[in-house]
């Protein structure tokens, strides 16, 4: 083989291009690696609460327990609180539902069911009460 010394010239040009090419490609690469690291957080860094809004779960009929007053329902998840509800008396019940669902006050609710606004909140607290109480006694076991 002959040894042309123009060809070794343009052997060393396109040598020393392609070389400033890769240079100028890596540099771009962790410019956006820098910038991705900037805007980027990792999962094990987000707060719960920002967990939270990234998650979903599936909500099925059979999954929720129903208790209705009045044509409104009450649907509670909560297998304990459901129970819990289950025991109270119907008047307890009703002023509940109406009062979680509808949001009355107790003079509403009281006009709607046929009893002073006393009573009705003498029921209502004594209700949650009663709620509040089974449900601290089934944590404690």
């Amino acid at each position: 083989m002959k040894f042309a010394p123009d060809d070794y010239g343009l052997r060393c040009q396109f040598d020393r291009y392609c070389k400033l090419i890769l240079y100028h490609e890596a540099l771009d690469y962790f410019r956006e690696m820098r910038g991705r690291r900037s805007r980027e957080t990792s999962f094990e860094m987000l707060p719960l609460s920002e967990l939270d809004k990234l998650c979903t779960t599936d909500q099925y009929p059979g999954d929720s327990f129903i208790f209705s007053a009045y044509g409104y329902e009450l649907h509670i998840d909560d297998e304990l609180v459901a129970a819990a509800f289950a025991e109270l008396p119907q008047p307890g019940q009703n002023i509940l539902i109406l009062h979680c669902v509808l949001e009355l006050a107790d003079g509403e609710i009281g006009a709607l069911m046929g009893m002073s606004r006393s009573t009705v909140q003498r029921h209502r607290t004594k209700a949650l009460e009663t709620m509040r109480t089974k449900l601290m006694g089934g944590i404690n076991e």
